[in-house]
């Protein structure tokens, strides 16, 4: 692939907008060192194929040669951003963020040369503003800009709350790239308003607009965003057997969009695929192709074949796993395996109790239906795919 053709896969492929493309173009035929910026809130401990895929773009314009300016936002993740949620984001603890991030870089680094990245927490600059700088900022945009966004305008005419600390949260972004000197941005469309915030704050203080590279977004496991809040991830750090069993847990009509999204396949094997669809080839088995090409970009080729023998003998042929993991401990269920995180929360066990996700496999299945039930010796199903034996 020539790097023309590159430049047009990354400008095109799971592309929804790009501001400006020309310009953008040309800034990147020009032989010059852009910097790309990306920032991500550690709102979770976890990375997921949603915001992989845009650092699958950073990793294609990293080959190219330009700089990669990945910004954790420690400080915006306290903050919270409400760009696609439909109610207040609650401010976290400065200790909740501090833990999320841990690994986030580690985890980056499964796709991006980390080496060669700039590496920053917003902190540096964002906590050293002064009230009068950020009065500053606030000039540049007027209060109409805010609410005419879609999501706050549909909650303010619900008649529910808006806090003015959202409306900052666009600014610091905003400043994020005129702190780093963006030359371009990527992120999904929901963060179009405060992509463009950068770029007004980037003219106020006289620099080069950044050129913004806007990503489809994906859905996740529930089919709604992929979120973290909504916990409906596939996580960069899942274990190989879970990656490939949440990607068969699919909706069937995801099957074409994650392969442009979340694989590296070329565009003729998306269309090959899409075309077998087409033809009533079985969804399960154009997913199985798809799973094990997702899984075998995180934990190789091996793994995945070894994930993708070990799907269809546990579920398909309704056998039990023999490394099954093993839990030695007395009290309820739920709280037992949320104290060893087979589960998230108490919430999330209830939940899977509430939708009948949790059986006791002795000879026939046994649905769990009391999420106070006590644990007792045997193999549990937790989920569709999560297995583990009490000890």
């Amino acid at each position: 692939m020539t790097e023309d053709e590159q430049i047009d896969e990354i400008l095109t492929r799971g592309v929804a907008e790009v501001i400006h493309p020309d310009a953008l173009r040309a800034k990147l035929l020009s032989g010059r060192k852009l910097r790309i910026k990306f920032g991500v809130d550690p709102t979770s401990p976890n990375i997921h194929l949603g915001r992989a895929t845009a650092i699958w773009k950073l990793r294609d314009l990293q080959d190219l040669g330009h700089t990669i300016v990945f910004i954790i936002g420690d400080f915006t993740g306290v903050i919270g951003d409400t760009s696609d949620k439909e109610a207040e984001r609650p401010m976290l603890a400065r200790e909740t963020v501090e833990e999320n991030l841990a690994t986030y870089f580690e985890q980056a680094g499964e796709i991006l040369d980390m080496e060669k990245v700039e590496k920053h927490r917003n902190t540096e600059w964002l906590e050293l503003l002064t009230y009068r700088e950020i009065t500053e900022h606030a000039e540049v945009f007027s209060l109409s800009d805010f609410i005419s966004r879609e999501n706050i305008k549909v909650r303010l005419d619900k008649g529910l709350r808006v806090s003015l600390r959202e409306l900052l949260y666009p600014l610091m972004q905003g400043y994020d790239s005129v702190a780093v000197n963006a030359d371009v941005e990527i992120g999904g469309t929901d963060q179009k308003f405060n992509m463009l915030s950068g770029r007004k704050l980037q003219e106020h203080f006289k620099k080069e607009p950044q050129s913004i590279l806007m990503l489809d977004l994906i859905e996740g496991l529930d089919g709604r965003k992929m979120s973290s809040s909504w916990g409906n991830t596939i996580n960069l750090a899942d274990t190989a057997d879970d990656m490939f069993g949440k990607v068969m847990s699919l909706r069937d009509e995801l099957i074409v969009k994650y392969f442009i999204h979340a694989t590296r396949v070329p565009m003729s094997t998306v269309e090959e695929a899409e075309a077998s669809l087409g033809r009533g080839k079985n969804p399960r088995d154009v997913k199985l192709q798809l799973a094990e090409e997702i899984v075998s970009m995180y934990h190789g080729k091996d793994e995945a074949v070894r994930a993708r023998e070990a799907f269809i003998s546990t579920f398909q042929k309704k056998e039990i796993p023999e490394d099954i993991e093993e839990i030695k401990g007395e009290g309820k269920l739920g709280e037992l395996l949320k104290s060893k995180e087979i589960v998230s929360s108490m919430t999330d066990w209830r939940r899977l109790v509430e939708e009948g996700a949790v059986k006791r496999l002795s000879g026939e299945e046994e649905k769990i239906t009391d999420d106070t039930l006590f644990a007792t010796p045997g193999v549990y199903k937790i989920g569709k795919r999560r297995f583990v034996r009490i000890i």
